[in-house]
């Protein structure tokens, strides 16, 4: 005898199908009891193929334009992504006792206060060259980084290697990493809040590292580690001074030169800016060649 379970209201399934599409568009893969609650619904297969044509004819979403303005927390909490959550030793505490490289990976991957951790597939830590003069920091991992638990992976990532090659720095002769090493929902913007929370292990991953110099890849990258809200427009090109700071979290008096630039995806919607950023890496070349 085959039980086909209770029918689900049309209200129930335009429910269904739109926790359904937020848990794909987060990365969380979909399990056999969900899928298995909507074949139940008579209507399942027509909805199924509506939305399939639906999303044919819908124009893909593409990343906000620079400067990126992060969502309020407010915004964050109604758009039902949550706060922090608030177990386990804050980052500052963790970051502190990180002594090495992968003990900081170690610790980031034990960090259990950031919400985006909870929709995350993987912690994107870093890629490339520890040895390298030349540390890259974007500012979160896209869809491709978290599949593959890598930085700056999709094309953006591409674009940036072609970048760094045109001035002789071959794939992976950098280090790449992010501000955030978890993905937000559906690429959505950080929030103030949790780029504040995960502060402490970049600073960390700075000092740790130690480069020469510093790129600062995006809006949210340069302002959060140089401490202004300046926009990108202004920023990039113009060499700054990061202050390094302790375990504590406090300035050792010592400073990296510090180069912002436009992130690589605002490049790919607005290719004409490709010249400024042409010229930002010839800067970069100058400078580390000195």
């Amino acid at each position: 005898m085959n039980q086909t379970g209770p029918s689900l209201t049309p209200h129930d399934e335009r429910a269904l199908k739109a926790l359904i599409a937020w848990w794909a568009d987060a990365g969380i893969e979909m399990d056999e009891p969900v899928m298995a609650a909507r074949a139940a619904s008579p209507s399942a297969g027509r909805s199924a193929s509506a939305s399939a044509a639906a999303a044919r004819s819908e124009p893909r979403r593409t990343p906000p334009a620079e400067p990126v303005r992060a969502a309020t927390p407010q915004a964050a909490r109604a758009a039902g992504f949550g706060d922090a959550v608030a177990t386990g030793p804050d980052a500052r505490s963790l970051a502190a006792k990180a002594d090495t490289l992968d003990a900081l990976r170690d610790a980031i991957e034990a960090f259990d206060r950031c919400a985006l951790k909870r929709t995350a597939r993987n912690t994107v830590f870093a890629r490339g060259d520890r040895a390298a003069r030349i540390m890259v920091i974007g500012e979160a991992p896209g869809r491709e980084d978290d599949e593959r638990g890598a930085p700056f992976i999709g094309p953006a990532g591409k674009l940036l290697d072609r970048m760094l090659a045109a001035i002789g720095i071959e794939q992976d002769g950098a280090y790449l990493t992010n501000i955030l090493n978890w993905r937000a929902p559906g690429n959505r913007a950080p929030t103030q809040d949790e780029l504040a929370l995960c502060l402490p292990f970049i600073e960390r991953h700075i000092a740790l590292k130690k480069p020469d110099l510093l790129v600062l890849a995006g809006a949210l990258s340069a302002q959060s580690l140089l401490g202004t809200e300046t926009p990108i427009t202004r920023l990039r090109g113009r060499w700054a001074d990061y202050a390094l700071r302790d375990a504590a979290g406090e300035p050792t008096g010592a400073t990296i030169p510090a180069l912002p630039i436009f992130h690589p995806s605002y490049l790919l919607l607005r290719p004409g800016e490709k010249r400024l950023a042409w010229q930002d890496m010839l800067s970069l070349s100058a400078r580390a060649s000195d």
